[in-house]
């Protein structure tokens, strides 16, 4: 018996060890790595005026050695506590220069060796950036000088950039308000090493403290002595020749703003006591106004912790909050406050009160609007003119008032009040131009103002440029795209008077550039940048965006890839790969908007399902799946039917067009993309193979809300039930590729939700993989773990989509499981 026990026990635990694969990172086939290992377009920054172009250059991809440099994850922040910044920091390894008016960029001189540039910030007149260079012991603080094309060096590796708006210019561009580090500061306690000294205690109160599952909070003691470390920072003047002088000591300092006239400085502090329950930004602070060399005006703000609000994604903290600076005025403050208690159940005439605050900033100031909703910000135009706005989740609606913010007796009138689901009635972003101080303000025209539009509409995208009278509301067009075979985007307005504007010009295979286009003149455009497209092996594939109807008649759409070559009259039975990604709506017509254009260029970011159209499959991606709920019905009440309608439809409609084998179809997505597919798999036999990353897959384990759910579990069991694929493990059928980065950032997807998943299948019998990646967050960035991920997909889809074994299931048995 005991020889029979120990057999058993060999081979349980031999059939465990087979169950894993010491895998090394793989590589793709080469019609993947083709379009993976290729140079970038350089990102763009382009001064206001419309002279200067600035070229930032970067790798495409990290390296997993940089991922795996030290990491600290504090109250919702990450970072490398040897060179004190985000541990996650995109950095850019190469700077050019050109003038709109040249044909060619210049090269930087005096660029640090091996350059990890971030934090770029323009001077006052823009004829320089400050920006931080990361070493390998900090981050030191270089000048880049536009004009001359060169760049030094003006501090040693001393900047704590952890807080982030680390680099601040004093107005008169002489010299610029960094955070260094503190010469005090504390060694750091090793959390994995040092010895305890008691237990990690939280407790409540009995007041209700409903927070979503935020990730990388603090813990422990010792998080919390980390923490207030790594925040600290001496708030320090550099002279553009190097020279330094304190300008204030060491705090937890957070935001810092200077006035319009650079005359004072707005700086928020953190506070104890921590939190182990929320990041951040959600502990105590307090704002004081300094002048601009250091000395105390008053302090205008001191918000305790927030740990408890009301219920309710409208929820707000009560007292000021917002603060900014007017940004037409040499300084006054501007900030909003409550008038519903924050409690959106709360039923009020007004939601929120938007005061002004002069210098010397004492007192409450004086009460300028009122808005119906809460306030969510104003672009200020002159002393009589300003535009306000608000928004509601919960209908989805948001109002623009114009309004005099000298009479406050004076009402402001609504001249938008819109659905902002609804893109087709979208009446675009106000133009704003520079003022005095060097702030953008409302450009204006007498009592006409300017709107610049992306331009949907039920016959494509058209962006446009709209003159708007602000007295009566009225709108004249002043200028609308008319590219069918291509696609335009207006940038920004160089000098709306003059009709001067840069837009971005591409095609599905003509790679975006940038042009100066006179709307004065038709056709008037003077090409800037000359970009060429490096995905050459896509040119030749088909791209349309097709149109098609859900079964209780709503218009959906998806951008739809042929192979390059496919014959489209004799018609091959393809396998298909559809990725999507859910979105709520709160009514139909905004759900059945078309916001895709089929001119958008090709770009196969590392998430993209679209190298695989050159595996010889068809892929519709980006197809719509909208969950709706109208009136009081929540759109999750019946997320299931409308996920499996959503997904039937697609399939339906690319089948009827005779391109593909419906027996060989794979869905996929991220994030609730992810949770999406295992929904999809677990309640329809639509599908071959799935393929989930980073998802979401028990919703008990996102109690107080999720995604676009603002009700809490105990309000809506059976929604988090029925939405949740871990509870409905035992019905899937379908094979399914897990995928999750192990320090996965983002709020409620843990790694252990795809772990606890798969355990769940594994144990059920289901055909899964669950793939772990090291040291990758919610979106993956290392090259090794990107091209892995693209290997693991393809020997998935090759495996169990298009060499599956086909079986014989008709149109009428796919429709939903249970």
């Amino acid at each position: 018996m005991k020889k029979i026990l120990l057999c058993f026990l060999a081979s349980f635990l031999f059939a465990n060890l087979q169950a894993q694969e010491n895998l090394t990172y793989q590589k793709p086939p080469q019609e993947i790595m083709d379009l993976v290992d290729v140079p970038l377009a350089p990102a763009t920054l382009v001064d206001s005026k419309g002279e200067m172009m600035v070229f930032l250059y970067r790798d495409q991809y990290k390296s997993i050695a940089e991922l795996s440099e030290q990491e600290l994850r504090l109250g919702g922040l990450r970072i490398n506590p040897k060179t004190n910044i985000n541990s996650r920091t995109t950095y850019y390894n190469n700077v050019e220069v050109k003038s709109l008016k040249s044909d060619a960029p210049k090269s930087i001189a005096g660029l640090p060796e091996n350059p990890r540039l971030a934090n770029f910030s323009w001077s006052p007149d823009e004829s320089k950036i400050a920006m931080t260079h990361t070493t390998e012991t900090g981050v030191e603080l270089w000048v880049l000088d536009i004009t001359a094309a060169s760049a030094k060096k003006l501090t040693d590796a001393t900047l704590n950039a952890n807080m982030r708006d680390v680099i601040n210019w004093f107005k008169d561009g002489s010299a610029v308000l960094v955070k260094m580090l503190p010469e005090n500061r504390k060694e750091l306690v090793n959390t994995n090493t040092a010895v305890p000294t008691g237990p990690t205690i939280s407790t409540s109160d009995g007041q209700k403290a409903q927070n979503r599952t935020y990730q990388d909070l603090l813990q422990t003691p010792n998080d919390e002595f980390n923490f207030e470390q790594l925040a600290k920072a001496a708030l320090v003047k550099v002279d553009l020749n190097g020279s330094a002088t304190p300008w204030m000591d060491s705090k937890m300092y957070n935001e810092i703003s200077f006035s319009p006239d650079g005359n004072y400085v707005m700086v928020s502090a953190i506070k104890k006591p921590f939190s182990y329950i929320v990041p951040y930004y959600r502990f105590p602070f307090e704002t004081v106004i300094y002048d601009k060399t250091g000395k105390e005006i008053s302090k205008v703000n001191d918000v305790a912790l927030s740990e408890v609000l009301p219920i309710g994604f409208m929820a707000e903290r009560e007292g000021r909050r917002d603060l900014s600076w007017r940004s037409d005025a040499p300084a006054t403050l501007v900030y909003a406050k409550v008038l519903d208690g924050g409690d959106p159940e709360v039923e009020v005439e007004y939601r929120d009160e938007v005061f002004l605050l002069d210098a010397p900033f004492i007192g409450e100031g004086n009460s300028i609007l009122k808005t119906k909703d809460r306030f969510s910000g104003i672009t200020w135009g002159n002393k009589n003119t300003a535009i306000a706005y608000d928004y509601w989740w919960n209908n989805r609606n948001t109002r623009t008032y114009v309004f005099d913010p000298s009479n406050n007796k004076k009402a402001p009138k609504v001249i938008f009040n819109r659905n902002y689901q609804d893109q087709y009635s979208d009446p675009g972003s106000f133009v704003t131009q520079k003022n005095q101080f060097g702030t953008n303000i409302l450009a204006l025209k007498e009592n006409h103002a300017f709107l610049m539009g992306r331009g949907f509409t039920e016959k494509g995208q058209f962006p446009f440029v709209d003159k708007i009278d602000l007295n009566s509301a009225e709108t004249s067009n002043m200028y609308r795209s008319n590219y069918n075979e291509k696609k335009e985007t207006l940038v920004e307005a160089i000098d709306i008077n003059k009709g001067e504007i840069l837009v971005r010009i591409e095609s599905s295979t003509e790679y975006p550039n940038y042009y100066l286009r006179d709307i004065n003149k038709k056709d008037a455009t003077t090409q800037i940048t000359n970009f060429e497209n490096p995905f050459k092996s896509l040119e030749d594939v088909h791209k349309e965006v097709i149109t098609y109807k859900r079964d209780d008649g709503l218009e959906l759409n998806g951008t739809l890839y042929l192979p390059a070559n496919y014959n489209q009259d004799s018609k091959e039975k393809l396998p298909m790969i559809l990725w999507a990604y859910p979105r709520e709506f709160k009514d139909k017509n905004s759900a059945s908007q078309n916001t895709s254009n089929a001119n958008d260029f090709t770009y196969p970011y590392y998430g993209s399902p679209i190298y695989w159209v050159n595996r010889g499959y068809v892929v519709l991606d980006d197809a719509s799946f909208p969950i709706i709920g109208e009136g009081d019905e929540q759109p999750n009440d019946s997320f299931r039917k409308q996920l499996v309608a959503n997904g039937k439809a697609a399939i339906d409609a690319v089948d009827e067009m005779g391109y593909i084998d419906r027996n060989r179809v794979a869905v996929g997505g991220h994030s609730y993309g992810a949770f999406m597919t295992a929904n999809l798999l677990s309640h329809s036999n639509l599908f071959a193979a799935g393929i989930a990353r980073s998802g979401a897959y028990n919703r008990t384990l996102t109690p107080f809300g999720f995604q676009s759910e603002e009700r809490s579990y105990w309000e809506a069991p059976e929604v988090y039930n029925n939405m949740s694929p871990f509870m409905h493990a035992d019905k899937m059928k379908t094979p399914l590729l897990l995928i999750h980065g192990e320090a996965d950032n983002n709020s409620g997807t843990y790694p252990m939700q795809s772990e606890r998943y798969f355990n769940a299948l594994k144990g059920l019998g289901a055909t899964a993989r669950l793939v772990i990646l090291p040291k990758e967050s919610h979106g993956y960035s290392a090259k090794e773990s990107v091209l892995h991920v693209l290997w693991e997909q393809d020997q998935w889809l090759e495996k169990y989509v298009k060499n599956r074994v086909k079986t014989e299931i008709s149109q009428k048995e796919k429709v939903m499981v249970d």
